[in-house]
C-alpha cells in the first residue's frame, strides 16, 4: 500500500524533450478587487510606500521586495471582470486630475490613481513581463492604448506617456482580447459570432500599430464557444484562454475528507486542460492550419467557500480574516455560495497548486500546451502575498511558486508512477448541480504524483513529488534505467506541519514554508516521501 516505483525516462536526448514555459508561473492583478491594488500593491498612505516623484510613488516597497525575491514571469492587469468596463485613459495623466468613477465590475468607486503608467513601472521594478487585457469593446480605444504603450513617434499620446514618466516605448507584446465575453456579468457580453468578428478587427488594427503583438482570445470550458473561437481566430491569435477554479469548504468542514477533496482537484484541472487542448488541436487541423496555438490559463485558483448567512468577512490585521461570530452548522453545499476573499492559503491549497503545476508540466507534450498561466491573485484576495498595514505575509502559495519556478528545470521528462491510489468522488471545481451541490465524478486519484524536469543541458535532474495521503508516508524507488545517485539535495513543503489546513500569518510567518536544501540518502535508489507534503529531489545526472 505504501510503496511505489517511479520510472523516469532518461533515454530521450534533452534537445528533443518538450519545454516548460516559464510563463506558467505567472500572476494576476485586478483593480478594485479586494485589496489587489489599493491597500496591496499601491498604498499611498503607508510608511512602507515608495516616496519621491514618478509612477512608483505610493507603491508598497515591501511588496516590490517580495516580488523581486520570488521573480514574476508575467502579470495580467487590469483584470478580470474589471477589464470589461475599463477605459484605460482614465488612469493616465497627473494623478490628482484623474477622474474618480463608479466601476461596474465590483460595484465600488475606482480612483484611477494606479493606472497604466504605474502598472508598467511596477512591472519593470519587479522584473515582470506585462500582460494587458483590453475589453475588446472599442477598436479605436484598443489602438490608442497600444499607441500609448508601444509607439515610438511624436503624438499626443506618446507625449502623455513621456509626461507620465516614460519617454521610451514600453514594448508590451502580450494583450488580451476581452475577458469572459461569454458571460452576462461582462459589459460587452455578446454571442460568440459577434465576439469572433470584433476580436479579429481589434487584432488587425492593434497589429497595425505594432506587428509584434501576441493575443489571447477568450476561450471557455464550453466546447461550442471555444470551437467557434478557434475556427474564427485560429490564424490570428496565439493563445486561447481557460479559466478554472477549485473549491474548498474547509471553513465549515476542516476534516481529513475535505483535505482529500481539495488536493485531488488538481486532477480535475488536468482533465480540463487536456479536453481544451484536444479540441483546439482538432479545430485547427480541420481548418488545415499549421499555426501553433497554446492555452493561457489566465485565471485559476481554489476558492474558499462559506455560507451566505455568515457575517461578511473582513481582512484581519495578522493576514487572515478578522474575528467574527460565524458559528452554527452543519452547512450543506447548497448554502456555501460566498467566496471568502480574505481566507489565507492553507497547506492543502499548497498541495493543490503543486498538482496543477505537475499538470501543466505534463501538458507540455501536447500539440496545444499550456504556455501561460496567471493565478488569481498575486496580492490579497486569496493571493500569494497577504498585505496588511504592518507588513507582508508570504503564504503557502508563495513557497510553492518558489519551489517550482526557481528550483526545477525548464525541460520536461516523461515519468510513470506505479503506486497507491484511491477512488475518490472528484469535485469538479466550483461547478454546481441544479440543487446547489458540488458536481463530482468518481475518479482514481494517485496518492504519489511525480513530475520530473532537467536543466537545459540535461545534467541536473529534478524530481518533484506530491504525497497526497493525509497520514501515510510512501516509499518510492527511483528507476532511471541505471543506478540512482546515493545522495540528493532535498527541499520540502509541509513535511514538518501537522495541521492539514495550516496557514501563515504575521505572527507565524513560516508555519508553511520551503525547507532545505539539505542532503538526503537514497537507499538503493529509494526515498520515503512524508504524508501531506511536496518534496523536490535534485542531483547531477
Amino acid at each position: 500500500m505504501n510503496h511505489a516505483t517511479v520510472r523516469i525516462d532518461t533515454t530521450t536526448a534533452p534537445g528533443s524533450r518538450p519545454r516548460i514555459d516559464r510563463r506558467i508561473y505567472g500572476h494576476f492583478l485586478e483593480s478594485a478587487f479586494f485589496g489587489n491594488i489599493e491597500g496591496g500593491v499601491f498604498d499611498e498612505g503607508s510608511e512602507l510606500a515608495v516616496g519621491g516623484p514618478g509612477p512608483l510613488q505610493g507603491c508598497r516597497s515591501d511588496v516590490i521586495e517580495a516580488c523581486r525575491e520570488l521573480g514574476l514571469p508575467v502579470v495580467r492587469w487590469p483584470g478580470g471582470n474589471f477589464t470589461s468596463p475599463y477605459w484605460w485613459q482614465d488612469g493616465t495623466g497627473p494623478r490628482d486630475d484623474r477622474p474618480r468613477r463608479l466601476e461596474l465590475a465590483w460595484g465600488s468607486e475606482e480612483s484611477n490613481r494606479f493606472g497604466t503608467p504605474e502598472f508598467l513601472a511596477w512591472c519593470e521594478a519587479v522584473g515582470a513581463e506585462p500582460y494587458l487585457a483590453h475589453s475588446a469593446r472599442s477598436v479605436d480605444d484598443a489602438v490608442r492604448w497600444v499607441e500609448y504603450t508601444n509607439y515610438g513617434g511624436d503624438t499626443e499620446l506618446t507625449r502623455r506617456r513621456a509626461a507620465d514618466g516614460s519617454a521610451a516605448p514600453h514594448d508590451v507584446t502580450v494583450w488580451g482580447l476581452g475577458n469572459e465575453v461569454y458571460g452576462r456579468w461582462q459589459m460587452g457580453h455578446r454571442p460568440v459570432e459577434e465576439y469572433v468578428r470584433d476580436a479579429a478587427e481589434h487584432a488587425r488594427f492593434m497589429r497595425a500599430v505594432d506587428p509584434r503583438l501576441r493575443f489571447v482570445a477568450v476561450g471557455q470550458e464550453s466546447r461550442e464557444w471555444t470551437r467557434q473561437v478557434v475556427a474564427g481566430l485560429g490564424d490570428v491569435v496565439d493563445w486561447v484562454s481557460l479559466h478554472l477554479y477549485g473549491a474548498s469548504r474547509h471553513l465549515v468542514d476542516p476534516s481529513v475528507q475535505e483535505y482529500e477533496a481539495v488536493v485531488a482537484q488538481a486532477c480535475f484541472v488536468e482533465r480540463a486542460i487536456h479536453d481544451q487542448a484536444e479540441l483546439v488541436a482538432h479545430v485547427q487541423a480541420a481548418h488545415g492550419r499549421t499555426r501553433p496555438l497554446a492555452i493561457a490559463m489566465d485565471e485559476w485558483n481554489i476558492r474558499h467557500v462559506e455560507p451566505d448567512a455568515w457575517p461578511e468577512p473582513a481582512p484581519g490585521a495578522d493576514g487572515g480574516v478578522a474575528d467574527r461570530d460565524a458559528g452554527g452548522g452543519p452547512y450543506p453545499d447548497d448554502q456555501l455560495h460566498r467566496v471568502n476573499r480574505y481566507s489565507p492559503r492553507t497547506l492543502a491549497d499548497a498541495l493543490f497548486y503543486a498538482g496543477v503545476f505537475h499538470a501543466m508540466h505534463r501538458a507540455s507534450v501536447l500539440d496545444v500546451p499550456v504556455t501561460m498561466a496567471n493565478t488569481v491573485n498575486l496580492v490579497n484576495a486569496n493571493g500569494l502575498l497577504a498585505v496588511r498595514p504592518d507588513g507582508v505575509v508570504r503564504s503557502s502559495t508563495f513557497h510553492v511558486w518558489d519551489l517550482y519556478q526557481n528550483h526545477t528545470g525548464p525541460v520536461h521528462v516523461p515519468v510513470r508512477v506505479d503506486g497507491p491510489a484511491v477512488t475518490h468522488p472528484l469535485r469538479e471545481g466550483d461547478e454546481r448541480r441544479a440543487d446547489g451541490s458540488f458536481r463530482v465524478t468518481p475518479t482514481v486519484v494517485g496518492l504519489l504524483d511525480v513530475a520530473v524536469s532537467t536543466s537545459e543541458d540535461g545534467r541536473r535532474i529534478f524530481v518533484a513529488a506530491i504525497n497526497r495521503s493525509p497520514t501515510e508516508a510512501i516509499t518510492a524507488r527511483l528507476d532511471l534505467g541505471r543506478p540512482a545517485p546515493a545522495v540528493a539535495r532535498c527541499r520540502q513543503i509541509g513535511a514538518d506541519v501537522d495541521d492539514l489546513f495550516a496557514v501563515n500569518s504575521l505572527g507565524e510567518p513560516d508555519r508553511v514554508t520551503l525547507s532545505g536544501p539539505r542532503d538526503v540518502t537514497l537507499e538503493d535508489g529509494a526515498f520515503t516521501f512524508p504524508p501531506h507534503s511536496v518534496t523536490l529531489l535534485e542531483w547531477e545526472a
